[in-house]
């Protein structure tokens, strides 16, 4: 009787590694003529017993299998690259540890050629705006190959763009852990032919082409650091996920890498406001302007934050230090211009809650007057900024608004003739 069963459990094994060998068969086949679709059917009819297969029938399984999925991800099925990795990892495993090897170099060239696969999609997921997708493909990118940390810097890039912020943020820790650099060295030269400045491969092809005679003037240039942006980035995702005390803390990290990127005192400055702590945002908005009081943007910058924060006096004053620095600064112009039509744009809504009363109809005039100084403040911020513009639609556009809500007829038309309407 024990003899019996043995035959029939034989027999029932025999079978089922014939019926493997047959769906590998049919499966190799259907990919020789581009069918993945029958492949993938062969090789999920035999999914369940692969277990239970001698190492080479699991081997080369999981080797069609990941030609198969890697051939679907190419046309764009969703979660192929993982299924495809995942096979020629199994592959790699499973020939390890049987000691014979058969498919586990084509698997090795598989896999470092996905990352080119892996590449080439994400660039277009982020073109169709799938950040995620494009994120998700870019890190599996980077751990096949980690070398290349610049990959990891990318899908950390495209989550935010996506406004992925948490999945960024896991990025962006682990290159912070890895204390990545990102900075890059490129070499140019000029053609003496064309006097054009030519970017080179490396330092030898430009030492080449300098002897040549053919090149001249040798520039070597490295690329700034990522490592503070990358700090920053943490802030400011840690700020937008509400987690202001982790934020203030990688502000003072990014701080002691970086003591001079008035950014990163701005953007405190910024985070402290929302806190509630108005005099910490002072001081460093003050500390700022000192870094750097000859600098244009910086002193916009600052307007630019005091302006959102609601402190007009603050922003008019660094608008005109950037306009002191810079006579041609059309942006601080603008925007000085227009603290002071925002100004008096907040006190229509208290005229027209106004009544009838004597005393209502007082106030009213009083506001209006006030209002209409203030707007022409704005107007003579504009005038002034003509002499060094005087095309400029910018300018004319919002000086055109604001006679118009004055009431000023002659300088509406003489500005709206400027504009050429």
């Amino acid at each position: 009787m024990r003899t019996k069963l043995f035959i029939l459990t034989a027999m029932m094994i025999s079978a089922l590694a014939f019926s493997q060998k047959n769906e590998l068969k049919d499966a190799e086949k259907a990919m020789k003529s581009g069918d993945a679709a029958a492949a993938k059917a062969s090789l999920e009819s035999i999914s369940g017993m692969i277990g239970g297969a001698d190492d080479r029938s699991q081997a080369q399984y999981y080797y069609v299998r990941g030609q198969v999925f890697a051939d679907l991800a190419k046309k764009g099925e969703a979660g192929a690259f993982d299924e495809a990795i995942a096979a020629y990892k199994k592959v790699i495993e499973v020939e390890d540890a049987s000691g014979k090897q058969k498919y586990s170099s084509d698997s090795g060239q598989a896999l470092a050629g996905m990352t080119s696969d892996l590449i080439n999609a994400a660039v277009e997921d982020n073109n169709n705006k799938k950040f995620k997708e494009g994120a998700d493909k870019l890190y599996m990118a980077y751990k096949l190959s980690p070398q290349d940390t610049i990959y990891l810097y990318y899908a950390a890039s495209s989550a935010v763009n996506g406004q992925h912020y948490e999945q960024a943020l896991g990025y962006y820790e682990e290159l912070k852990d890895l204390n990545y650099d990102g900075s890059t060295m490129s070499y140019k030269a000029t053609n003496v032919e064309t006097g054009e400045v030519e970017e080179m491969n490396d330092k030898t092809q430009m030492d080449i082409m300098i002897k040549s005679g053919t090149y001249k003037d040798p520039v070597m240039e490295r690329s700034p650091s990522k490592s503070s942006e990358i700090i920053k980035n943490i802030a400011l995702i840690y700020t937008q996920l509400g987690q202001d005390e982790k934020a203030l803390q990688a502000y003072k990290d990014a701080k002691i890498k970086n003591p001079n990127d008035v950014n990163l005192v701005l953007n405190e400055a910024n985070l402290y406001y929302k806190m509630g702590d108005k005099d910490r945002f002072k001081s460093l908005m003050a500390e700022a302007s000192n870094m750097a009081p000859d600098n244009p943007d910086l002193q916009y910058n600052i307007g630019v934050i005091n302006m959102e924060q609601g402190n007009m006096e603050e922003a008019r004053a660094a608008y005109r230090r950037a306009i002191e620095i810079n006579p041609g600064y059309v942006n601080a112009q603008l925007n000085l211009s227009t603290t002071y039509v925002n100004e008096g744009n907040a006190l229509i809504d208290e005229m027209n809650s106004l009544g009838n009363s004597r005393a209502d109809i007082a106030r009213y005039e009083e506001l209006k007057k006030q209002k209409d100084g203030l707007f022409r403040e704005g107007a003579l911020v504009l005038e002034d900024a003509l002499k060094n513009n005087p095309d400029n639609q910018g300018i004319l556009s919002q000086l055109k608004n604001i006679y118009g809500a004055l009431g000023d007829n002659e300088n509406f038309m003489r500005i709206k003739k400027l504009l050429g309407e």
